[in-house]
């Protein structure tokens, strides 16, 4: 297991370095993505408002305060559980060329696949640990289709964003399968199966 630290844009050589259960922090431009996000990208036909090429992607949809400013004042960025939007993962690593998705709960095979193929890694964050988040996001920096409050794209710097384990690498790998594997392994052990 190594430790990275990262600075999106990622090329795909970066991502696969990663390997499963690699430690990662992440410096530098976070997109926070969710449902509604993908569901106008995808289902609606439009294309994003920003270049995500090489990005990182977030599923979340903040906790904000707008400032009179215009400006959004983070309260609360908690991570929410990625395997509903599985079926956009394919779609944002083919063709927008994100390179990490940050989230928990994980994805499907067909997402493992299609991180394999086009080069691209599901890094896992801790559910809960929101509060340690959003001190690690330095300013929203930019927010798109606000009509979709919370569930807008936004644009995040971040410091030491992490640690993030690497549940699905570029190679096929899951946490995730191995751990249901075993379970059921054990299962079978004790005479369940």
């Amino acid at each position: 297991m190594a430790e990275h630290t990262l600075a999106p844009p990622l090329s795909e050589v970066d991502v696969r370095k990663l390997t499963l259960e690699d430690s990662v922090l992440i410096n530098g431009t976070v997109f926070g993505i969710r449902d509604a996000t993908q569901i106008r990208i995808f289902d609606e036909g439009i294309q994003p408002p920003v270049d995500l090429s090489g990005s990182v992607c977030l599923h979340t949809a903040p906790g904000v305060r707008k400032l009179p400013n215009g400006k959004y004042e983070k309260l609360s960025v908690g991570t929410t559980t990625s395997t509903r939007m599985d079926r956009f993962v394919p779609g944002l690593l083919e063709r927008y060329r994100v390179r990490a998705l940050v989230g928990k709960g994980g994805l499907s095979q067909t997402s493992v696949d299609a991180m394999q193929k086009f080069g691209g890694v599901y890094l896992a964050i801790v559910g809960g640990a929101a509060a340690l988040e959003t001190m690690q996001i330095e300013e929203i920096e930019d927010v798109w289709w606000e009509d979709l409050m919370p569930e807008c794209l936004w644009k995040f710097r971040v410091k030491n964003f992490g640690p993030l384990v690497v549940a699905i690498d570029s190679l096929g790998h899951s946490l995730y399968r191995n751990v249901q594997e075993l379970a059921a392994e054990r299962i079978r052990q004790f005479g369940f199966g």
